[in-house]
């Protein structure tokens, strides 16, 4: 396969949640930590990468990828409403410092699913004050990394409060016909979800944790949304977009959106068409003129007259319940160009298997669908795989392994690369 230009982002994403480590100011701290949590288990150390930073760096540099996105922790930056912590503002910049000295462009994300919790306490996504909360923020953060960095993604995966509410809506509809299987269910959300804990206490003990008298007033940004919630989202990506230009009108912002490769068989184009306007078309006027797009998909959703269907040519399961169809992504870019066409950044995809082969055949398959678009004439620009670390998975704990490299939890989290790190630094031209 030829390799991608040199200037072309290579690399590889985290979440700052999922691999730092005590974010204990976080709304996604104080839920792993009820008595019945739906989180099979809490982040505590997550996997270090809070201080190990350096040398996880220097791994992928050794590897020869020339990108990382990392997210920055709102609840680490202001942890108490209005109050902005500088350390951790440095800890940051000294991440950002150390991936240019390693020749590694950082793509920084402001918002990776997790927000601090007294915006929680304030009504979280469902109370339009999120908005100017959320443009408050990104004016301090930018004040003081805009001058490091060049590519700003606001907020991740902004669609996914809205597949969410699908989710629940199509649990719901299973359990009220007695037939639920979550397993299947939680496998439609392209995030580590557990559906099998006692939802009813840890909602009740969630309201109460975060000073709510109603479970259903607890908006963190992962769950069930009104169409008004939807939007408050899309306006405070507008509202982030807004302070960054004032600031910095050079750097290049945009979100990421969690997208499927979304087919239909015989009957199915009526629903498969309704479901990429949930997930895409329905966000476009927001995202339209921004520097860049960033997609995420890992597998695909096949519809017929019923809904959604299992492929006839299935072939098989990742560890998240994921098809394996490492086509996805080249699918989501091309039809996502047909109607978005500025830059686009695959700002996740990969594949959580204990099998580093499979791994590396995922790799090899969407990275070559990728330069395929590129030859015909779509602007793809970068390429992150999820994911740099075996990390914490959400609410399924650390047992999923996306990583390019295996960390020994029991062992001081030490990091064993695996082979499918260098395999994708291989895929670039280096200067």
């Amino acid at each position: 396969m030829a390799k991608f230009k040199k200037e072309f982002l290579l690399g590889a994403a985290t979440a700052a949640h999922q691999v730092e480590g005590n974010n204990i100011h976080s709304d996604y701290w104080v839920q792993e930590n009820l008595p019945h949590s739906q989180f099979v288990e809490p982040s505590g150390l997550a996997v270090d990468h809070y201080n190990r930073y350096a040398e996880d760096i220097q791994l992928m540099k050794k590897a020869g990828l020339n990108a990382y996105r990392f997210s920055i922790e709102w609840a680490r930056i202001e942890p108490e409403e209005g109050h902005f912590d500088e350390k951790e503002v440095q800890h940051y910049l000294d991440v950002i410092h150390c991936c240019k000295e390693n020749g590694l462009e950082p793509v920084v994300t402001l918002m990776h699913f997790t927000s601090p919790a007294w915006l929680i306490r304030k009504g979280g996504w469902e109370n339009p004050s999120v908005v100017e909360s959320f443009r408050t923020y990104t004016s301090y953060i930018i004040s003081k990394i805009g001058r490091e960095v060049n590519y700003v993604c606001t907020i991740n995966e902004a669609n996914m409060r809205l597949q969410l509410a699908d989710l629940i809506r199509s649990m719901m509809a299973r359990m009220m016909a007695q037939a639920s299987d979550s397993s299947k269910e939680e496998s439609k959300v392209q995030m580590g979800i557990n559906l099998k804990a006692n939802m009813q206490m840890a909602a009740m003990e969630s309201a109460k944790a975060f000073g709510l008298e109603d479970p259903r007033k607890v908006a963190v940004f992962v769950s069930g949304c009104t169409a008004e919630g939807d939007e408050l989202v899309m306006k405070a990506h507008r509202a982030a977009v807004e302070e960054i230009k004032k600031q910095f009108p050079e750097i290049k912002v945009g979100l990421t959106l969690s997208l499927h490769d979304i087919q239909y068989v015989e009957g199915g184009k009526e629903k498969a068409d309704a479901a990429w306007n949930d997930e895409f078309l329905h966000y476009l006027p927001y995202f339209k003129n921004d520097d860049f797009l960033g997609v995420q998909g890992y597998s695909r959703n096949v519809f017929d007259a019923n809904g959604e269907t299992k492929p006839k040519d299935y072939h098989g399961a990742t560890q998240m319940g994921y098809e394996y169809y490492p086509e996805t992504i080249g699918h989501i870019v091309r039809r996502a160009a047909e109607d978005y066409h500025g830059t686009i950044l695959v700002t996740e995809n990969g594949i959580a298997t204990a099998d580093d082969k499979q791994r590396i055949a995922y790799l090899d398959q969407a990275t070559s669908d990728i330069q395929a678009c590129i030859k015909d004439g779509i602007d793809v620009r970068g390429y992150f795989c999820w994911s740099l670390l075996d990390n914490f998975e959400w609410q399924k704990g650390f047992a999923m392994q996306f990583g390019l490299i295996a960390v020994d939890r029991q062992n001081a989290c030490n990091r064993t690369p695996k082979e499918s790190l260098s395999f994708l630094g291989s895929l670039v031209e280096h200067a």
